[in-house]
């Protein structure tokens, strides 16, 4: 039988909240799904925090509301965090995105987690 994780998108405005709501509904409260790209995307491949089984999918409901909240001002604000943490030789192409954003161009933040998905665990993700 397939296992059905479901995600509240009225209940995801940020990065964090997304990574709080798909721990919480794989592993528990207080579960731990990734709590960054990298980590989500090893997550989805089967890496610590995995659900057992392999059969699942996430439904991730009021997907639109989700969409909107992470949208360009939080991927902006995200890529902000970004470029005070990353290496010297990827600021110009971070700020270049965080440029995009602040003008409302570029992938969002939704964008990214909904390519993780695709690539990593296709078909695993519904949105509903």
């Amino acid at each position: 039988m397939t296992a059905t994780y479901v995600l509240d998108g009225t209940q995801i405005k940020t990065l964090e909240d997304f990574w709080r709501t798909i721990g919480e509904a794989i592993n528990g409260p207080g579960g731990h799904f990734g709590r960054n790209l990298d980590a989500f995307a090893d997550c989805l491949s089967g890496g610590f925090g995995a659900p057992d089984d392999d059969d699942y999918v996430v439904e991730w409901r009021d997907h639109q509301v989700s969409r909107e909240y992470l949208g360009h001002p939080e991927t902006a604000r995200q890529l902000e965090i970004r470029l005070t943490h990353c290496h010297p030789t990827n600021r110009p192409s971070v700020g270049a995105d965080l440029a995009a954003a602040r003008v409302g161009r570029g992938s969002t933040v939704f964008d990214w987690l909904v390519t993780i998905f695709d690539d990593r665990a296709p078909g695993v993700l519904r949105l509903r």
